[in-house]
C-alpha cells in the first residue's frame, strides 16, 4: 500500500507538472487550477508516504519518477526533444530508483 500511495503522489505531480507546461504560465484559468489541485494532492499523498518511507528515499523515488515520466511526456505531447545526455541521465535515474528499491535496506521503515 505504500507504494501505492507514492505511485498516485507521482502521478498527481506529473499531472500538476504536465499542467503547469499547458498553464502557459498561469495564464489560461483551467490548467492553473489543475497545477494548484494536483500539486496539493501530490504533496498531501507524499506525506501519507513518509510514515512508511524515510524522507530522502521517498524523496528520490518521488522526483525521480516524476522526471522521467515528465521528460516522457514533454517528448510525447510537447514535443520536446531528449539528446543523448539526457537519456542516458534519465537511465541512471531510473537505475538509482531499482538499486533503492532492491538492495537498500532503507527503503521502508
Amino acid at each position: 500500500m505504500p507504494y501505492l500511495i507514492l505511485m498516485f503522489a507521482v502521478l498527481a505531480e506529473t499531472i500538476g507538472t504536465t499542467a503547469l507546461q499547458a498553464s502557459q504560465q498561469f495564464s489560461r484559468p483551467l490548467p492553473s487550477v489543475i497545477v494548484v489541485v494536483a500539486y496539493g494532492a501530490a504533496f498531501y499523498l507524499l506525506a501519507i508516504a513518509l510514515k512508511t518511507f524515510p524522507v530522502g528515499i521517498a524523496y528520490a523515488m518521488w522526483s525521480g519518477m516524476g522526471i522521467v515520466f515528465i521528460a516522457i511526456i514533454g517528448f510525447a505531447v510537447f514535443g520536446q526533444k531528449l539528446d543523448m545526455a539526457a537519456i542516458l541521465g534519465i537511465a541512471l535515474i531510473i537505475t538509482g530508483i531499482v538499486v533503492i528499491n532492491l538492495f537498500s535496506g532503507t527503503a521502508m521503515h
